[in-house]
């Protein structure tokens, strides 16, 4: 962009005012006032705003140099030393920003406080706030500094060219960021779906959910010894359910196993060695043994005798008397 088109890009008022700061007020305020003015005119035509021949626009700039003599400073010396006190955490929210730093300027300068000012005042906070955000970004490390641009909503090109990144890494980075935002929208759906619970029943939803400890305190609203003391009344349920778990399931392995070969009676054992020597005669491998036996209900007890010691079968079926 050159000087020019600059120039034309900011708003008549701002560049007079500008002018005017440039110019100063010990040369527009003595004999050489009219000299100073035409000077100042001439830079306006030449920056491309129409003011020679404009008679609204000359007295815009007369109106602004006769208020500046009358304060007896110009308005964008009171203007940039209140842009300049601004730190971060005053521009985080621009439009409040320009709301203070209007009612602060506009104090001397009533015409500060005329809505079109105020709109160019907003633009000028906004490129303050980036500004700021970049200086910011840069003290941090790399990741941190773009996340820090990303989550306000930076244009991906403006981060690229002030970090001096790559688009590739900048891509990386907003990744992660979308994935952490796509999490948080899951954790307020979660929450929505509880929301008439008690705040203890909450947590426990979002733990149940696998919901990180940090977004439950910040989404959730609790504090951190409410949250580890759900946690651990947690655990202890959880051990609990496990326990009860591991012997339903050692009960059902027990029964589906069947009984020990000293539980199995006489008539039965003979029944099942039966059955067992006609499957042996089909396969002799311990997997097919095992799944037909499975599938005739033959203890399990019996099964590994069959595949381990097939000759103690005869032993078995004389002692039940087969």
């Amino acid at each position: 962009m050159t000087t020019q088109d600059a120039a034309e890009k900011k708003p008549l008022w701002l560049l007079i005012e500008e002018k005017i700061l440039d110019v100063g007020t010990q040369e527009l305020e003595g004999q050489n006032q009219e000299q100073a003015i035409q000077k100042i005119v001439k830079d306006l035509d030449g920056a491309g705003h129409n003011v020679s021949q404009n008679g609204g626009n000359l007295l815009k700039l007369r109106w602004a140099v006769k208020d500046m003599l009358k304060v007896k400073r110009p308005l964008m010396k009171d203007f940039n030393d209140a842009l300049g006190a601004l730190e971060l955490d005053d521009v985080i929210d621009p439009q409040r920003a320009t709301a203070t730093l209007v009612a602060q300027v506009g104090e001397t300068w009533p015409e500060m406080k005329r809505s079109e000012r105020k709109a160019d005042v907003l633009e000028i906070i906004e490129d303050k706030k980036l500004s700021l955000l970049i200086d910011k970004a840069k003290t941090l490390s790399t990741d941190e500094g773009v996340r820090l641009l990303l989550l306000e909503e930076v244009a991906h090109e403006t981060i690229t060219s002030a970090l001096e990144i790559s688009a590739e890494k900048c891509a990386e980075v907003n990744a992660t960021v979308e994935a952490e935002k796509a999490e948080r929208e899951r954790v307020k759906k979660l929450l929505a779906e509880v929301e008439e619970a008690s705040a203890e029943d909450q947590v426990k939803h979002l733990i149940k959910n696998k919901v990180a400890d940090e977004l439950i305190v910040e989404l959730a609203g609790v504090e951190q010894t409410m949250l580890d003391g759900v946690n651990k009344a947690m655990e202890e349920e959880m051990k609990e359910q496990k326990r009860l778990e591991e012997e339903a399931a050692a009960k059902k392995a027990a029964e589906a196993a069947g009984p020990a070969l000293d539980d199995i009676p006489d008539d039965e054992m003979v029944d099942y060695i039966e059955s067992i020597r006609e499957i042996l005669e089909f396969s002799d491998q311990e997997k097919e043994i095992r799944a037909m036996c499975e599938q005739s209900e033959i203890p399990k007890s019996l099964v590994d005798v069959a595949v381990s010691d097939p000759d103690k079968l005869d032993e078995l079926e004389e002692k039940a008397g087969g």
